[in-house]
């Protein structure tokens, strides 16, 4: 069943990928520096197939990568999303519920990233119902591990692991594991801590989830 998904934060709207959203994070994807941590840079085709990926987590799951669009110019800046990992042969921490990000390079330094998560956390927590969600990077990928921090999540040295996709040498080898669990993030609602500007779910529509409407890095 296709699927109608929007989020709504005070600068940015999260939503479902669109036919023309393809060229500009093709942009974002091939830009070597903004995939300096990851294996490479994309192509276009590749680029496709994590759309398609995208889409495919949304119909099974009722989350997914979404695209984050600037409200005030319509400007898709990258994604952010959850994705659900199954498969402990692909990724030793799974099965896990992860939260990630890549925005384009002029969008970096602006908080979209953080803002845009904590939309995504309240989400995972309060309408999905998820006991934790976990986050992970490269080590030497600093700027994504002080997003993780904002956001209140805890990484423990001892769980950090070598991602079998690399060599055990390979620079982007040795990753880093954040964790929060529901409990921390109702503190932290509570609070009103690293969650002013992260907004509610404004619409979904069709299975795995039920109609709801809502008002309001």
């Amino acid at each position: 069943m296709s699927q109608t998904f929007a989020i709504e934060t005070e600068r940015l709207l999260l939503r479902t990928w669109r036919e023309g959203d393809t060229e500009p994070f093709f942009k974002i994807c091939s830009d070597p520096e903004v995939m300096r941590h990851f294996p490479e840079p994309l192509t276009l085709h590749k680029t496709e197939k994590l759309i398609g990926m995208g889409r495919a987590c949304l119909e099974t799951y009722g989350v997914f990568y979404s695209p984050v669009e600037v409200k005030a110019t319509g400007e898709l800046i990258g994604f952010v999303g959850l994705v659900v990992h199954e498969d402990s042969n692909a990724l030793p921490i799974a099965p896990c519920i992860d939260i990630g990000w890549r925005l384009k390079r002029s969008a970096w330094g602006k908080g979209y990233a953080s803002e845009a998560a904590a939309a995504w956390l309240r989400f995972g927590f309060e309408t999905k119902g998820y006991e934790e969600i976990v986050s992970f990077t490269p080590a030497i990928n600093e700027p994504s591990q002080k997003v993780m921090l904002r956001l209140g999540m805890i990484r423990d040295p001892k769980e950090d692991f070598n991602h079998p996709y690399f060599s055990k040498d390979h620079r982007l080898a040795l990753h880093r594991l954040y964790r929060m669990s529901r409990d921390t993030w109702v503190g932290r609602s509570r609070d009103g801590a690293g969650t002013e500007r992260c907004g509610e779910p404004l619409l979904q529509l069709g299975n795995p989830t039920e109609i709801f409407s809502e008002a309001e890095s």
